[in-house]
């Protein structure tokens, strides 16, 4: 099944792509290699904010992850024009915005995790990864992840 089949079987309409708003650029490839600035997570278009462990859920946190994570695919589709020229999610770095005490960031980050291998199988899709939790993200996020893919 391709990538954009199982797209459709998960009902996932990747979103276009907005514009950076500071001094970066969305993506650059080095050789085989693509790396994505950080997305934050998103609710109806805005930043969707929020500290974990006192205003939001894991499960809630979880979920934000997850829409990171179609973002981070509509990126990858315009840095190289097709998805399924993504050999492999090599690595993620979740930031969790997190009270002092929370300590499921791990549990937060799956939400994009699980999506990836679902999207791309597991020989594809499984990943390195570090998930940390922080003060603050911009815009007052939630979460925000950073990806590297290896492409063909």
């Amino acid at each position: 099944m391709s990538v954009y089949e199982k797209l459709n079987s998960l009902n996932i309409t990747l979103p276009k792509l907005d514009p950076p708003v500071a001094a970066f650029v969305p993506f650059v490839r080095t050789g085989n290699l693509l790396f994505l600035s950080g997305h934050i997570a998103k609710k109806d278009g805005k930043p969707w904010t929020g500290k974990l462990g006192t205003d939001l859920t894991t499960a809630e946190g979880k979920q934000a992850a997850q829409t990171i994570a179609i973002d981070l695919l509509a990126t990858l589709q315009a840095a190289v024009g097709d998805l399924n020229n993504i050999r492999r999610i090599v690595k993620l770095l979740v930031l969790v915005n997190s009270a002092p005490a929370f300590t499921e960031q791990h549990l937060v980050a799956n939400g994009a995790s699980e999506l990836f291998i679902e999207v791309f199988g597991r020989d594809s899709g499984a990943h390195a990864r570090s998930a940390f939790g922080v003060a603050q993200i911009p815009l007052g996020s939630c979460v925000e992840i950073e990806l590297i893919a290896e492409v063909l």
